[in-house]
């Protein structure tokens, strides 16, 4: 008979890892979680949530209260670069008649929606601390931590991001994060009543967009092409994010002005990874940006973390062979990633060769079609 997981080790803090949490805690299992920062601070400004992540977020019953936090949406607008709208994209009530098709929502409010939940459901949290080994067996994982305490449990989950430290004690430097030749700029602004959507602009050199975010805010965003990868004096974000800008008119041209200090421009470069199968060696297993790192075109990465969440929730409380769960989890995350993460990358690479006749909204449709399916 198979041993069922009873314990379970969460390397990680951010959306993957916090959602997991929850949703072992929800099926009786006990849960540690270590986060490496010493302060549980958020990085960033606005994300994303579109269709199959307001589903996601049903399914690990966090969604009434993610959705008190954020700001509901149904449609995708397409806009040329000088506001002149293209094609409104409507969403999918994936989650139920009564819920929205997507949501807008800060970092920071979603950090504390998935953080409250995990440890009001008794997730035990550790900040300051990561794993330094791991040892294997057929029946479980002996841990040693970075502040000299060890733990053994039943199965090990790699939440821990672009640069993963449990990915690098699996597979050493096998699978590494590459630039794409892009980066993007984030700013927040007050939400004008128009904005009650996504919006996305095709400029001449990149792309730019405004999402809301809640009643009075509002974030924009907008890609570049950055080779090399250049180290960006802070001192100048606010005035390098303008430069990246001068191609747009209409409404985002009127909030270029208004951008003047660098404290509140978020810039990023694009790293992606899209890591072979399996996920997983033995009883230790990877989710989120440590397995299949994205860029923001699409608007997916953190929903595809979720999602590995919910698959993983789902299986590893089963009674079978963890070896067979993990071969699950693959068979229905793979394929569901990779096509996220390739098309992805393809726009940002027609941006970069200015490619302005490819089917943009085609696209758009496709990504809505293939994550309206189950996961």
């Amino acid at each position: 008979m198979a041993q069922r997981v009873s314990r379970v080790l969460i390397v990680g803090g951010g959306i993957g890892g916090l959602s997991l949490a929850s949703a072992l805690r929800d099926r009786g299992l006990a849960v540690d979680l270590v986060e490496l920062q010493k302060e549980w601070t958020v990085y960033g400004v606005g994300i994303i949530q579109q269709c199959n992540v307001v589903r996601a977020m049903a399914d690990l019953g966090l969604v009434d209260r993610y959705l008190d936090a954020g700001f509901p949406f149904e449609a995708v607008g397409m806009y040329a670069p000088d506001g002149r709208l293209l094609a409104k994209i409507p969403g999918q009530r994936l989650a139920g008649p009564q819920y929205p098709a997507n949501l807008g929502i800060s970092r920071l409010a979603l950090h504390r929606v998935l953080s409250g939940a995990a440890m009001e459901k008794g997730t035990a949290v550790r900040l300051g601390t990561t794993v330094e080994r791991l040892d294997q067996d057929d029946a479980g994982v002996d841990v040693t931590f970075s502040d000299g305490t060890s733990g053994r449990y039943d199965v090990v989950v790699g939440a821990d991001g672009l640069y993963s430290k449990v990915r690098g004690l699996l597979f050493g430097n096998e699978y590494r994060p590459r630039h794409t030749g892009q980066s993007v700029w984030r700013h927040n602004f007050p939400r004008p009543a128009e904005i009650d959507h996504l919006a996305a602009f095709t400029g001449p050199d990149g792309n730019a967009g405004l999402c809301p975010l809640s009643r009075d805010l509002m974030y924009l965003f907008v890609t570049s092409e950055e080779p090399g990868n250049p180290r960006m004096p802070a001192d100048q974000l606010h005035t390098l994010m303008r430069d990246r800008m001068k191609g747009f008119g209409g409404l985002i041209g009127a909030l270029r002005d208004q951008i003047t200090d660098p404290a509140q421009v978020v810039y990023k470069p694009m790293e992606v990874l899209m890591m072979p199968a399996p996920w997983y060696r033995g009883r230790v297993v990877l989710l989120g940006d440590a397995v299949h790192a994205t860029t923001p075109h699409l608007g997916q990465g953190a929903g595809m973390a979720i999602e590995d969440a919910v698959v993983l929730a789902e299986l590893l409380p089963q009674d079978a062979p963890l070896g067979d769960l993990l071969a699950r989890y693959m068979e229905r995350r793979y394929e569901r990633c990779r096509f996220i993460v390739d098309s992805s990358i393809m726009v940002g690479e027609w941006e970069m060769a200015r490619r302005h006749d490819v089917d943009r909204i085609g696209l758009v449709k496709k990504m809505l079609e293939v994550t309206a399916q189950p996961v």
